[in-house]
């Protein structure tokens, strides 16, 4: 059974993208989430950038009380990680794969194809990003983690051992704790990425800081 490409919202800086940034909303949100952060981001000198903003499928989570909503993958435990959804997982890795092939498709690149996702999409930035066959521009991790993190090092592909990953975290966050989010940075320097972590005060959100500095990060991996 051929898989069906999620519904997307996009957003283009110019009429012809020679980039693309695939992002990924966090748990119960839908693509429309960050669409409003692109024209708050400085992207000059960027080639021409098509942004897109997948929605996640509909399932039942468990910590919310088995309530249906959009989710990359099942959550167990408010740790997130004792148990986790690994089928969830491969398969919302497989459907993001599907996005980075009809970008290719439509003539960008891999290498001018940024991964992003805030949360649950953060999970599956690095899930996805760091087994992608082909080298990537870069990752974009905004109040995540690494999910499935003692099968990362068997799991990886050697295309990206050298794509920058951007990894920003709030200090007071009670969803996604700094701690793990500070673990899972431990990780990926131990297993040899390049990881540029920023920290702010605030809680699970995004604040001006962060989107000045998102700004800064993709200007550097796509100019």
């Amino acid at each position: 059974m051929t898989t069906a490409l999620l519904p997307t919202q996009e957003i283009t800086t110019s009429a012809t993208p020679a980039a693309s940034v695939i992002w990924m909303h966090g748990l119960g949100a839908d693509g429309s989430d960050f669409v409003p952060i692109v024209k708050e981001l400085d992207l000059s000198g960027c080639p021409g950038i098509r942004f897109v903003f997948p929605d996640a499928p509909t399932i039942p989570v468990t910590i919310n009380n088995g309530h249906v909503m959009p989710a990359w993958y099942d959550i167990f435990t408010p740790d997130l990680v004792k148990r986790e959804d690994e089928a969830g997982l491969r398969k919302s890795q497989a459907q993001i794969d599907l996005l980075i092939a009809q970008e290719i498709a439509r003539g960008v690149p891999a290498n001018k194809i940024v991964i992003a996702g805030f949360s649950q999409g953060c999970a599956m930035a690095l899930q996805t990003g760091l087994r992608y066959p082909e080298k990537l521009a870069g990752l974009m991790c905004l109040s995540g983690y690494l999910p499935l993190s003692e099968k990362t090092e068997a799991e990886r592909s050697s295309a990206n051992q050298n794509t920058p990953i951007f990894m920003a975290h709030g200090s007071a966050d009670p969803v996604v704790v700094l701690s793990r989010a500070q673990h899972s940075r431990e990780v990926l320097k131990q297993l040899g990425y390049d990881v540029e972590w920023h920290e702010y005060r605030m809680q699970h959100s995004v604040c001006a800081e962060e989107v000045a500095d998102i700004g800064n990060w993709l200007r550097k991996v796509l100019s």
